[in-house]
């Protein structure tokens, strides 16, 4: 049976979290992407703008493989990893399009990408991405369409240099279903989708308009990934861990372990009179903050009594987190949970 899994997503947190805010800034930026804008970029003269766009691109590439080497050391449970979206700055974006088609930074991408194929495989650390809010397939507006189909497609292409995407679900690149024109848009793009895209894809409910039974309704084309929080805003409740629904999401990942994610609203709740070890009832949680406070993401998983009912999901699913704290949130939770279950 498979080891279960839980882990954290893009950005590195140095555990020992006393050290001075200027030591462990320094320490981190080793491990976590940089980026620039195109405001800046526009100011310089072309030759300047790529040269630092190289410089980027450079240590991204090599801070994938220093977090890599970290989660290595890491108990088995917590080799599972979300790669950042930022690790080549505006590559779906015409500006800078022919900047990454040179033949020279086309061959650094593909050894620096199957590099970080090759140590992730080699350890068996789960990998996954997740696309951001402006990868809308479902929107009315063909302009959005097309740059959200190139901006996925971005994502397909350093799975792909990676070594992934030849086989059903070997890695996850997840999306939210978004837009007014929905699941129906999503269908009518998905033929665009390149083979590596469509292996990969997977749908996640959101908290307001597109949830549980919305992504379930697309699962002929791609596995459902739950995200238990979002499930809890959007309906006012948690769903139960042996529903048939969650049965149905099982379905949809078509034999692969799926993956759910885990976040939780922000410890604020604690000083408004809510317990750390009281299960969350939304009309309790409403006298004393509106829903749309709800929707930022705690920095540990600090409510004891959902990392129990989360508990009842990890001998079926992965588990993404989604918290502020990174890989400490995760760390912690082991130690707590896991390490002598």
């Amino acid at each position: 049976m498979p080891v279960p899994r839980i882990g954290f997503a893009c950005q590195y947190r140095h555990p020992d979290r006393s050290l001075p805010a200027g030591e462990l800034k320094i320490i981190e930026a080793a491990f976590n992407p940089r980026t620039t804008t195109l405001r800046w970029m526009d100011s310089v003269a072309p030759a300047v703008a790529h040269d630092k766009l190289a410089e980027i691109v450079e240590h991204n590439l090599l801070a994938q493989l220093r977090l890599l080497a970290y989660v290595v050391t890491l108990p088995e449970p917590l080799q599972m990893l979300r790669l950042s979206s930022d690790l080549l700055p505006f590559y779906s974006h015409p500006k800078v399009a022919s900047f990454y088609q040179q033949a020279q930074m086309q061959q650094r991408l593909i050894e620096g990408f199957a590099a970080i194929g090759e140590v992730a495989r080699a350890a068996n650390i789960r990998l996954s991405m997740h696309p951001g809010q402006y990868c809308v397939l479902g929107s009315d507006r063909p302009d959005v369409v097309e740059n959200s189909l190139a901006e996925f497609e971005y994502h397909a292409d350093m799975i792909r240099m990676m070594g992934y995407g030849r086989t059903f679900q070997d890695f996850k690149c997840n999306l939210h279903i978004a837009g007014k024109l929905g699941g129906d848009g999503i269908r009518a793009v998905w033929p665009r989708l390149s083979h590596e895209a469509r292996q990969c894809i997977t749908f996640e409910n959101d908290e307001k308009t597109y949830g549980v039974d919305a992504c379930l309704a697309l699962a002929d084309l791609a596995p459902v990934v739950l995200d238990v929080h979002h499930c809890w805003i959007h309906e006012d409740d948690y769903i139960d861990p042996h529903s048939e629904r969650v049965a149905r999401i099982i379905d949809s990942w078509r034999g692969v372990r799926p993956t759910m994610h885990l976040s939780q609203p922000q410890e604020r709740l604690q000083e408004l009179g809510l317990s750390a070890g009281q299960k969350l009832e939304m009309p309790e949680v409403l006298k004393v903050a509106p829903k749309r406070e709800l929707y930022g993401h705690s920095a540990r998983m600090w409510n004891h009594w959902t990392n129990e009912y989360v508990l009842q999901f990890l001998d079926r699913f992965d588990i993404m987190f989604e918290s502020k704290d990174k890989n400490v949130a995760t760390v912690e939770f082991y130690e707590r949970y896991l390490k002598n279950a």
